[in-house]
């Protein structure tokens, strides 16, 4: 158990001190504080009641210029009493429920949901959750669809499959919080360390974690950018991520692309190599996320809110480079990785061995960014289509914003110390290929080979 009182200073321990909260050396510091946070509270407010008013970046800051902030701010006091709003916005109310159970997989994509259970940050937020190691992703879904789960740890693609129904009956799903960017890779079998071309790979057995994950679109990707039909030319197949090293050694896959620590256990046990880092193809890509049901947001708000409050914090913490080889220690053990820490450290930490006799530097092999953005919602609705997951006309706006719950992320976000983005949506790149949130339908149309 951590003993912080502040995850973003591991300086401060856990000691009872001279005010009525026990966290600041007098009562006048704790009073001061508290006036800080209030006034921190009410910018938020301002802040964010100014951008709906002026929803155009160009008109607000004309008008901000024109009048200047404090004129602007009386001037939307005067209609709409923002101490009644940032009163409202502050209050958290009474936890619906203190006992939780939370899901999760056993790799590093889960760190923040993870290490907030042995490192305090649920406790903090006075919730007793157990966070509980499930077999597999399908496994996963099906206790929380069942809500034997109140939440878990899931492929960022789920929450949406379960939305529209694809692979399961449609459930509203949300996604508030992304656990990881990167910390995936393709790992080859030891035999194919000369066979490095994918367009050589025909006839290969991948494995990937499931039907609804980044881990089939970006091998899917891949392999037809290489001129390979991944439906006909190779043959993926999903398997836990426990069984992947195991099926690898015993020679029934030729490789796979994996989360982490999959891939450098393979290393680790001689059995594999590290061919690409998922970043290669797409940098700072989404994998893993932090979900729940529409239900369970809706009828504890509260409860939520403090499970997300936790989790942000957690992952804040997890951003720092230095608390990397702590963090390590404390997820490895049997109950939660149940891998040797030297193999986690490899992952978090960026230096790795690569299985081919070199060690590489790489600081951002995994990083953990929170922040739901809804473009990568609808990147992943393409794909879903494209490979003739979900057919027919397709929200992708709509369902993005309903389902990565971007506004829920950025306040929390800035209460655990992060910024968070000014926008929901961004444009970037795939191996090179441009991807623009607003054309999703020019995007897929754009490919040679897809199953529409």
């Amino acid at each position: 158990m951590a003993t912080f009182d502040d995850p973003f200073d591991s300086s401060r321990t856990l000691t009872r001190r001279g005010c009525s909260c026990g966290r600041h050396a007098s009562q006048a510091d704790h009073d001061a504080a508290a006036a800080g946070e209030e006034a921190r509270l009410t910018r938020v407010v301002e802040g964010a009641v100014m951008r709906a008013l002026f929803p155009n970046d160009a008109t607000r800051r004309a008008f901000l210029r024109a009048v200047g902030t404090s004129t602007a701010a009386a001037a939307v006091a005067s209609v709409l009493p923002l101490g009644l709003v940032t009163e409202a916005f502050a209050a958290t109310g009474p936890l619906e429920k203190t006992d939780l159970k939370v899901g999760f997989i056993p790799i590093t994509c889960a760190t923040p949901i993870i290490m907030a259970h042995p490192m305090g940050f649920y406790a903090k937020q006075k919730l007793n959750v157990e966070v509980v190691k499930t077999a597999g992703w399908a496994v996963i879904r099906d206790k929380t669809l069942n809500a034997e789960y109140d939440a878990a740890h899931m492929l960022s693609p789920m929450p949406l499959a379960i939305t529209l129904g694809a692979g399961s009956n449609p459930i509203p799903y949300t996604m508030p919080a992304v656990e990881n960017v990167n910390g995936q890779a393709i790992t080859l079998a030891m035999k194919h360390k000369d066979r490095r071309d994918p367009k050589d790979w025909k006839g290969f057995k991948f494995a990937v974690p499931f039907d609804y994950s980044m881990h089939n679109y970006l091998l899917r990707y891949y392999l037809a950018e290489a001129g390979l039909d991944p439906d006909t030319d190779v043959q993926i197949r999903a398997v836990p991520p426990p069984e992947m090293v195991a099926n690898l050694r015993a020679d029934n896959l030729d490789g796979f692309l994996a989360p982490d620590p999959v891939n450098q256990r393979a290393v680790y046990d001689g059995v594999g190599f590290i061919h690409t880092l998922s970043k290669e193809i797409w940098d700072r890509h989404p994998c893993c996320a932090f979900a729940a049901s529409e239900k369970f947001v809706t009828e504890m708000p509260n409860t939520y809110a403090a499970l997300l409050r936790a989790i942000m914090e957690s992952t804040a913490y997890a951003t720092r480079p230095e608390n990397r080889k702590e963090i390590a220690a404390a997820i490895a053990p049997a109950n939660y990785l149940n891998q040797p820490v030297t193999v986690v450290e490899q992952v978090l930490t960026g230096t790795f061995a690569d299985g081919l006799g070199n060690v590489k530097r790489v600081p951002d092999r995994i990083d953990f960014d929170p922040f739901p953005w809804e473009s990568f919602a609808v990147w992943i609705l393409t794909q879903m289509k494209r490979w003739g997951q979900i057919k027919g006309d397709v929200d992708y706006a709509g369902v993005a914003r309903k389902v990565f719950l971007a506004t829920d992320a950025a306040r929390l976000m800035q209460e655990a110390g992060l910024t968070p983005p000014q926008a929901t949506s961004k444009s970037f790149s795939v191996m090179g290929k441009p991807f623009d949130p607003a054309d999703p339908e020019g995007y897929i149309a754009s490919f040679a080979i897809k199953r529409t």
